[in-house]
């Protein structure tokens, strides 16, 4: 939360918390775009295929069941996915109107405490991993995403009123807000020619990986000297690698790899940022009086509803970053001010034993959804790509 007198930029969500397809690989953590061994897609080709056969022999009753645990799980985590717009509304929601009210009573410098860098930092993030949702059609995702995109463009051109942030950036970001919102509803719907939608990719993949060093180092200073070196060194190599992969230099796994990049930039990015938070904190307890409670629990809970979604699918960079989230960005940073004694231990221990027993829960549905013997099997698909194909149901 935002006062007049100290700043507690709300956490962003990982799964606002977030370019192309990412999957880790069937032996190892080497990202790859597409899903190992088209695990999911036979998953789901199956549901429509049993449901259109019928289930009279003893064999059929029990994939149909199977099946129909499968479609129960798979619309209820969407519906979870979904309602996590509902906290992320409310963390942003209170900031805006209150810079709202700041520029209405011409208290304009109010708004400089606010860090348009943070904030654009976000976006940033938000836009990246839209293109990743986009491409994998994951409709609740694409709206977390997208109202991630507008909340936080929204307090940036507040402070662009307020003449807290440069005028030609806020037009460039202007830009590449119209086009990014415009590019990922064409490709969502099949519009967009192939070529443009690489060079769109290749754009935040540069992007992310010169803005993602320059930050992680930024955090440290006056530790290590103040540079923009790592931003400009990034960028370079960046550039010189989407080149090569672009006139056929790189070999296909070296190809592929450079496509999953932006998705896993955008998730470190936001992984990041509560260690930033919990670095400050070390260096100035004081400043944990600045934080929201509320806004950290919100936060937690929008990251949490994601969770079981991210599991679901077998997507690694999505429950990577919202795990990371909840548990670090969220419940960490509670942590930290239950032993600074900012709130109370009722408070603490209730968001605590919510958060896990709605993990525990989640890894359990999972399980039974699956027809697994243990939750391991289910994070051994997720981390890497193997473990019970359930071929009852691949399609054919």
């Amino acid at each position: 939360m935002i006062s007049h007198t100290s700043v507690a930029p709300p956490p962003p969500p990982f799964f606002r918390v977030s370019a192309s397809n990412l999957v880790s690989s069937h032996n190892s953590l080497n990202l790859h775009p597409y899903p190992p061994s088209n695990l999911l897609l036979r998953r789901r080709l199956s549901l429509k295929s049993f449901a259109a056969s019928g289930c009279a022999s003893a064999s059929q009753r029990s994939s149909c069941e199977e099946t129909s645990r499968l479609r129960q799980w798979d619309a209820m985590t969407a519906q979870f996915a979904g309602a996590s717009n509902i906290p992320f509304l409310l963390i942003q929601i209170p900031q805006i109107l209150l810079n709202h009210r700041n520029l209405v009573s011409g208290n304009s410098s109010a708004l400089l405490a606010v860090p348009w860098l943070g904030m654009l930092t976000g976006l940033l993030g938000n836009l990246t991993l839209l293109s990743y949702f986009a491409k994998k059609k994951e409709k609740e995702a694409i709206l977390v995403q997208t109202l991630g995109v507008v909340s936080i463009y929204v307090v940036i051109a507040q402070l662009a009123v307020a003449g807290a942030m440069p005028p030609p950036l806020f037009v460039a970001t202007s830009a590449a807000v119209v086009v990014g919102l415009a590019l990922n509803f064409m490709n969502y719907n099949g519009l967009l020619i192939d070529w443009v939608w690489q060079i769109w990719e290749d754009f935040i993949t540069i992007i992310g990986l010169s803005v993602l060093p320059q930050v992680m180092c930024s955090t440290f200073v006056p530790f290590i000297p103040h540079s923009i070196l790592p931003g400009v060194i990034s960028c370079t190599l960046s550039v010189a690698v989407i080149i090569l992969a672009r006139i056929g230099k790189l070999s296909p796994k070296a190809v592929k790899f450079v496509g999953s990049i932006s998705g896993w930039t955008a998730t470190l990015l936001f992984m990041w940022m509560p260690v930033a938070q919990m670095w400050t904190n070390y260096l100035n307890p004081d400043n944990i009086k600045g934080l929201s409670a509320l806004t950290l629990l919100l936060g937690m809970i929008g990251n949490g509803l994601m969770i079981p979604r991210a599991l679901f699918i077998r997507d690694l960079m999505w429950f990577t970053g919202a795990s990371w989230a909840s548990f670090l960005q969220g419940w960490g940073n509670l942590a930290w001010m239950y032993l600074l004694h900012s709130i109370s231990k009722e408070f603490f221990w209730a968001s605590t034993a919510s958060l896990f027993i709605w993990i525990g829960m989640a890894a359990r549905q999972d399980r039974i959804a699956y027809g697994h013997s243990s939750s391991l099997q289910s994070m051994r698909e997720l981390f890497f790509g193997v473990g019970n194909q359930n071929e009852n149901f691949v399609a054919n």
